[in-house]
């Protein structure tokens, strides 16, 4: 049995029955947590964290992470124009090869930043061949995912406007039978549909009895912008009684109260995106809203094409907008403010309530014996953290990526003394490539358009 023994760490367990050992030792036993406490003494490799916070690894509930290879390509795009640029304009040139090159890129990047699972919302099937590559990247990674099937791209007429076009389900099952036949795996699989609005109802009915013949959670964007934040989407879903315990719903922006109260009757799961909410006109990130009907949101990147990639950016725009509307209710009041969230909050939102909207949190969320050992090591000596008053606060107001010292998945070191164990220069060397193949197909196809009259 490997063994290995992190010492003398600030640790931030995020289980309420354990709380934080200001300095504290945490055992791994192969791929699990078996203790944590003051104090351990063990045989066992030895990782010094004397100076560093000790924390679970972060969650990433929505990330098209297929994108990687058009970074920044929309930096001032709203929600409208993302359609047209990405899905419309780059994601019918996708081949598979951009979709492997996308993805090992895309997670190192986001084991590099802390974030040891990823909910790989992956919308670009355009042929078999796509989520074999896709898959193939995220295993060669070795983070932690949940793969979800999505629709093609190949055309934004077809794809997202009244759709009649099912997503495969003869592929669904292969790929669930091919790679996911256990879910006692590091990779487990979902299904990304797009919805009632974007498809028709008879498109709707196919894709829920899909995941639920194959046993799949279903995540879905719902509530944003100025399209579908006018759908009611929870109250269509609703009526054709397709509401179920375990499925996601991204960014809910616009939700009415009614549909607040469904999603939380159902039992169904919130991810939060909150950068690109505010900054690409989905609306204000509901974070405060889900907790107020007993939910526990999530955080999620979303889109590199125009935001980071990574969790702190994500934690400090919720804490601020949160923190604006929360204080503005006191101030028409006059009235002290009291009870707001804290920075605390956003780091258990980051980990555990991420596990538990991935459906991961028996395995991984928290500093727990018995849970997998999804743990990150944050650099507390550096002149942007030190010194330490509040080691919460270092983590979700001061660090970032650079901090990021360590970074295990499953009981193996990904990341160690601020650099990646891979083959960063391949994967870069992959990535630019589909990013100089994209661009040029891009423009051959925009040159042989006809010209608009």
């Amino acid at each position: 049995m490997a063994k290995t023994l992190i010492r003398g760490g600030h640790v931030l367990t995020v289980d309420p029955a354990i709380g934080d050992l200001p300095a504290g030792d945490v055992l791994i036993e192969d791929d699990k947590i078996a203790a944590v406490a003051p104090s351990i003494n063990a045989d066992a490799e030895v990782i010094d964290a004397t100076g560093f916070i000790v924390i679970p690894g972060f969650v990433d509930t929505h990330r098209h992470t297929w994108e990687t290879a058009i970074r920044n390509v929309a930096p001032d795009a709203t929600l409208d124009d993302y359609f047209v640029e990405i899905l419309d304009t780059f994601a019918p040139h996708y081949r598979a090869e951009d979709v492997y090159n996308s993805n090992l890129a895309g997670a190192l990047e986001c084991l590099n930043a802390g974030i040891t699972t990823l909910v790989d919302w992956s919308h670009i099937n355009n042929t078999p061949a796509h989520p074999d590559a896709g898959i193939q990247a995220l295993q060669e990674t070795g983070i932690r995912a949940q793969y979800a099937y999505g629709s093609a791209n190949l055309s934004l007429a077809d794809y997202w406007f009244e759709s009649s076009i099912v997503i495969p389900r003869s592929d669904v099952q292969r790929v669930r039978e091919t790679y996911f036949s256990s879910d006692d795996q590091l990779l487990t699989m979902g299904l990304a549909t797009r919805g009632p609005g974007f498809c028709k109802d008879d498109v709707v009915r196919a894709e829920w009895a899909m995941a639920t013949e194959l046993s799949l959670p279903i995540t879905c964007h719902v509530g944003m912008g100025r399209m579908a934040g006018r759908f009611g989407m929870i109250k269509q879903l609703k009526d054709l009684g397709l509401l179920r315990a375990g499925d996601t719903y991204v960014h809910c922006c616009y939700f009415s109260d009614e549909e607040w109260q469904l999603v939380a009757d159902s039992g169904g799961l919130i991810s939060i995106a909150p950068q690109v909410e505010q900054q690409m006109g989905h609306g204000y990130p509901p974070v405060r809203k889900a907790m107020n009907y007993g939910l526990r949101p999530s955080f999620s990147i979303d889109v590199v094409t125009t935001v980071p990639g990574d969790m702190f950016t994500q934690i400090r725009a919720a804490f601020a907008v949160e923190r604006v509307l929360e204080n503005s209710v006191f101030w028409e009041k006059n009235e002290p403010a009291t009870g707001l969230l804290t920075a605390r909050q956003m780091l258990e939102i980051a980990t555990l309530n991420g596990a538990f909207v991935a459906g991961l949190e028996a395995k991984t969320g928290s500093l727990t014996p018995g849970k997998k050992a999804d743990i990150v090591l944050v650099d507390a000596q550096s002149i942007n953290t030190a010194p330490i008053h509040d080691a919460a606060a270092a983590v979700t107001l001061s660090a970032d990526v650079s901090n990021v010292d360590t970074v295990i998945v499953d009981g193996v070191v990904r990341k160690r003394g601020g650099k990646l164990v891979a083959d960063v220069a391949r994967a870069r060397q992959l990535v630019e490539s589909s990013k100089d193949y994209l661009v040029g197909a891009v423009a051959a196809a925009k040159a042989a358009a006809p010209a608009s009259a």
